[in-house]
Parts: C-alpha cells; structure tokens; sequence
C-alpha cells in the first residue's frame, strides 16, 4: 500500500527513535475518505502487539455496528495479510490477535449514549482506539481513557469536525499539547487512494457547514440557512408521463402546521409535485385527525399510494390513516443525518421539488440553524414543517434507495 506523510506519521509515532514517541495519545481529526481511520487502526494493532502481551485493549465507535463496518471489515483482512492471526467471537464482541509469540485481547464497544459508560467499567486496558470520537458522550469518553491504566497505555482518537464549541474540540483537541497528545489534521488530498475525480464529487456534494467539515475538515459552527445553495434553479415542472411509484410524506401538527407532500419516482428521481400545507394558528381554528386524512386523500388522488411516510410522534393520525387502507411508515427523524442527506440528493438531482409546492419554497428560504446550540448543531423550530417531512421522506425512501451508493454509505457513517 501507498500511505501519505500523515498517514506514515500516524503509523510511526510510537515506533523508537520517533520524536514523538514520548506521546501518551494520538488525535486524527480532519475531512471525511481521508485515510484517517484505516492508517489509525491499522497503527494500533501494530503498537499493541509489539508492545504487550496477554492484555486487553479496547476498539471504540458509536455502536458495535459501526465499529465492525466503519473499521474492521478493511482493517482484518489488511492484518492478516501482515501476518496477523484474528479469531473472531461475535457473541462476546472479542477479537483474539496472534502476532509470533504474542496474544492479546480486542473487545468491541459502542458509546452512543451516557449510559454507554458503565459498560465499559471493570475491565483494565493496555489501550483504547476511539473511532467517531466526537459522536461519543464524553462521559463514555472520559472513563475508556480512565480504563487505561497499565503501564505504557496509550489512546488513539479519530473523528470528524463538528461544532467548535463539541465538548471534544475544548477538551482534547484544542488542549492536545496540556494532554501530551499528537493532533494530526487530515484533509481528502492526504488519502492517496482517492482520486480527484472522487474529490470533486465529494466537493460537490456537500454545501456550506458541512462542506468546510467534511471537505476542509474544519470545526466551524453552523450558522445561516440550513440549504444555503438552494434557488430557483432547483425548482423544476412536473415531468410529463407516467410516475413509478407514489409516496406521501406528513409532519403532523395540532397547533402548529401540518405539512404532506405528494411524491412520484420518474427515471430514478423524486419528484414533490404537489403539497398540502395548513397553519392551525394562522387560520386560528385546529383541525381533526379524520379531516387532516380527508385532506391527504384529497393530495392523493387516484394514484396508487405506496405508503405514507409520517411523523413518528402522530401516533393516532397514523391509526386514523391505516384504518383507511393507507400502509403507514414511521419516519426516520434523526435530523442532522437528514438534513446532510436531503442536501445532498438535491445537489445530485435525485431529490426535486416542483413548481406547485410554494410552501416549501417559502420553507427553504426561511429554514436556519439555531446560534444557541452550546456546542451541539439545531436547527431552529420554526419554519421547519415542510423541511420536517421532506427529510422524513429523504432519509425513510429515498436515500434508502441507493443502499448500495455512496448516500446511504454517508449517512451510516455520520448518525445512524
């Protein structure tokens, strides 16, 4: 393989006769496909087998899951290339490693949420890689490197940028040299397995906050328009000709509006065509569930809807729904994902939004991240009900449709 000068100084820094083996960490920080987590993992196997014998270490993600896709199903097959022999045990989430005479311990741990931290409790570590750091809570954090007390212990640390006020930033990033770690900024051009063809669609597909992200591999704070590159250039007519498929998407409010939108399939793009938009407070009179399905069976028409793709909270106008035949699907609502893939199916043309649909257009114009995040990106609850339920329909259909591409890839990589 060919590595990069960062990536070679992530695979040698521990090495003797390195100026910086006296470092008790190392933090790869930087843009997404930059070789980051390969050359960090494949590091920390090496340093923990020339270093110990029959001890435990520990491999960190957001989940178990994404450790096992995100790390492993590259790294393994890359070990025992080298020589490395790897037993795996699903059902304890362990990895036996043998490497000559030497045997070590590498169990599997998830820190998605705060109570992530007592599963890692007990156990004793020679060392920790923490992939996705900065999607992990801190407490789960802080008691994997507490786990760490054998001597000559060290961590390893990879994540992508997020908001500069993110509690990883303050705290291990911006405080490396106070910690005695290594900080190792990576951007695309230090992966040299990708192509600039590669890059510049990559550079294509993401837009302001994300772009400087996850292209430039800033910390940078979001701020403005959540679609800041969306104008009337993204608005198109309703194509002639028949439709594959039809699906409605709904973000259900009592007092606040409710927002459904019609969606066809033509050619492998989604088109919006038509919208029901109603503001209860506006119109100063609320509305009930059998009518709100009066309206959408109105949107829909006589056209053969697939499935309605509804708010998951709406619990009792999805029961209103299915009571009339309609298949209803709990929308995947995990937001930032969301909004990053909705963004980029619209910039790859497989998302449109039509002429007739003024309420989102208004919607998209007005739709801003909220400056009060304290270190954690939100995007302000105001017109946000059409925005709602096309990233419903993003993330629950459409994305979902390219399992296969590099959307779908994205997003299990960011939240999911």
């Amino acid at each position: 393989m060919v590595f990069s000068e960062k990536q070679r100084r992530v695979l040698t820094w521990w090495r003797p006769g390195s100026p910086e083996r006296e470092r008790q960490a190392v933090i790869c920080d930087g843009a997404v496909r930059s070789g980051k987590t390969l050359c960090t993992g494949l590091s920390f196997f090496c340093w923990a087998m020339s270093s110990f014998q029959n001890r435990n270490f520990a491999l960190c993600g957001r989940t178990i899951r994404s450790v096992r896709r995100n790390l492993l199903s590259e790294l393994i097959p890359l070990l025992e290339k080298m020589g490395f022999r790897c037993e795996q045990r699903l059902s304890e989430n362990l990895i036996l490693v043998r490497l000559g005479g030497k045997r070590n311990r590498f169990y599997l741990f998830g820190g998605k949420d705060e109570s992530s931290a007592a599963l890692i409790q007990g156990i004793t570590l020679a060392g920790a890689l923490l992939d996705e750091a900065a999607l992990m809570p801190r407490s789960f954090v802080e008691q994997t490197a507490a786990r760490c007390s054998v001597t000559g212990s060290r961590l390893w640390f990879s994540c992508n940028p997020e908001s500069p006020a993110h509690w990883f930033y303050q705290e291990w990033v911006l405080k490396a040299e106070d910690k005695n770690a290594l900080r190792i900024q990576f951007a695309m051009e230090d992966n040299p397995g990708l192509s600039p063809e590669v890059r510049a669609r990559y550079a294509s597909t993401f837009h302001g906050t994300f772009y400087r992200r996850f292209v430039l591999g800033e910390w940078v704070a979001a701020e403005g328009l959540v679609y800041d590159f969306f104008d009337g250039s993204f608005v198109k007519d309703v194509p002639e000709g028949p439709f594959g498929q039809w699906y409605i998407s709904c973000d259900y409010g009592t007092s606040n509006p409710t927002s459904m939108g019609l969606w066809g399939e033509k050619d492998g793009v989604w088109y919006r065509t038509a919208e029901y938009y109603y503001d209860a407070r506006a119109m100063r009179r609320q509305k009930t569930d059998e009518e709100y399905a009066d309206a959408l069976e109105q949107l829909a028409g006589d056209r053969p809807i697939r499935a309605v793709v509804a708010d998951p909270s709406a619990a009792s106008f999805c029961e209103t729904l299915r009571r009339r035949g309609f298949s209803v699907i709990r929308a995947d609502n995990q937001v930032l994902s969301g909004v990053r893939l909705t963004a980029r199916l619209m910039k790859s043309g497989r998302l449109v939004i039509c002429k007739g649909c003024a309420d989102a257009i208004r919607e998209f114009g007005l739709y801003r991240w909220d400056d009060r995040g304290q270190g954690q990106d939100q995007v302000r609850k105001e017109h946000d009900h059409a925005m709602d339920e096309i990233r419903y329909f993003a993330a629950t259909v459409a994305g979902r449709e390219g399992r296969n591409g590099m959307f779908a890839g994205y997003v299990e990589r960011g939240r999911l």
